[in-house]
């Protein structure tokens, strides 16, 4: 998000941003549907240290050019106190198409999300793996939690950016697909009948990518720090590897559609403190017993991608949680303005 001291508000300047980029990043920083917001993209790595390097480089090339526009860069779930009225939707053919899509619901206060892609050679191991995804979102929402405030106002949630993009159509958990062809066949009807121009505008909180050939977890709140977001991007990439090699969510994967709605909505609510529903086990399972028990079986897959240090920060997730620290902050002397300034300086 980009912002403007002293009040930290929402600065509604991508447009003066832009032509100011260095070239080596410009093509890696996109236009959002809100002029405040901005998408840093980095490119593909098989490393998780690599990609967090990156991020790094964009981080910082970022904070360099907003310095001599008097503005500052921030990461979080939403902005705590931005209001409606105050949103001014960017120009660009894919957000016209958005606006006109969702009309005002548009306009409403942006949201920040972490998006991860995870790379596939075959279409079908893709669409199994998206399947079994389905089961560990709540997990990782719950972890990556990181917008407590809208509008001012603590929500009670630990993840108040869960249901705000919920107002968007194409969004939540997805249902089950039997194959790819199933996929290509429902995504051509909405596509050809002018419903969307193309499967990008599918908002779900995973998703196939066969431009670019990934399954992208989209489900996690955008992250204050790049500790945090390392934690996250490993814990991706090797639940990914396992449930490609294992399968270990398979039949969790089949539940009903009701089970995986509840577990996003518990974890948007209670974030690490959630107790999730076990289908299988037939009862509400704490967080902290969900990562005891995945995380020996994650820890050989994290040493064949390389990433077994990034993994174990998930613990420090645990612990200190992005919505906990914001809660924390804002209880200062300078308040919502302060958490953000604090946001921004730890950008």
């Amino acid at each position: 998000m980009l912002v403007a001291a002293p009040g930290y508000n929402l600065a509604q300047a991508i447009d003066e941003v832009i032509p100011r980029l260095p070239s080596d990043i410009s093509g890696r920083v996109h236009r959002e549907t809100h002029a405040a917001a901005v998408e840093l993209a980095t490119g593909v790595h098989t490393k998780v240290d690599e990609a967090i390097d990156d991020l790094r480089h964009l981080r910082r090339t970022m904070r360099q050019t907003c310095d001599p526009l008097e503005l500052q860069v921030a990461s979080s779930g939403t902005h705590p106190f931005a209001v409606s009225r105050e949103i001014t939707v960017t120009q660009g053919e894919r957000q016209a198409a958005v606006y006109g899509s969702m009309r005002e619901l548009a306009r409403r206060e942006p949201t920040f999300a972490l998006h991860v892609h995870v790379g596939f050679d075959d279409p079908e191991a893709a669409v199994k793996v998206y399947n079994r995804m389905r089961v560990h979102l709540p997990m990782l929402l719950a972890l990556s939690a990181n917008s407590p405030f809208w509008q001012g106002r603590d929500t009670g949630l630990a993840s108040s950016r869960t249901p705000l993009f919920q107002a968007f159509p194409r969004v939540g958990v997805p249902r089950r697909f039997a194959s790819f062809q199933e996929w290509v066949d429902t995504v051509d009807l909405l596509v050809s009948c002018e419903a969307f121009p193309d499967p990008t505008f599918l908002w779900w909180d995973v998703r196939i990518q066969p431009r670019v050939g990934t399954i992208e977890i989209r489900i996690m709140d955008a992250q204050i720090t790049l500790d945090a977001t390392r934690a996250l991007v490993a814990l991706v990439q090797t639940l990914a590897k396992m449930e490609h090699e294992e399968a270990w969510a398979e039949e969790a994967s089949r539940s009903a559609p009701e089970v995986h709605d509840e577990n996003r909505f518990l974890a948007a609510r209670d974030g690490v403190q959630v107790s999730l529903i076990d289908p299988i086990q037939r009862r509400r399972v704490p967080l902290r017993e969900r990562l005891d028990l995945l995380m020996p079986m994650l820890r050989p897959h994290a040493q064949d991608l390389g990433c077994e240090a990034d993994l174990e920060a998930v613990d420090e997730l645990f612990a200190v949680p992005g919505a906990g620290y914001q809660l924390r902050v804002a209880r200062r002397a300078e308040r919502l303005p302060g958490l953000v300034r604090q946001l921004s300086a730890e950008f």
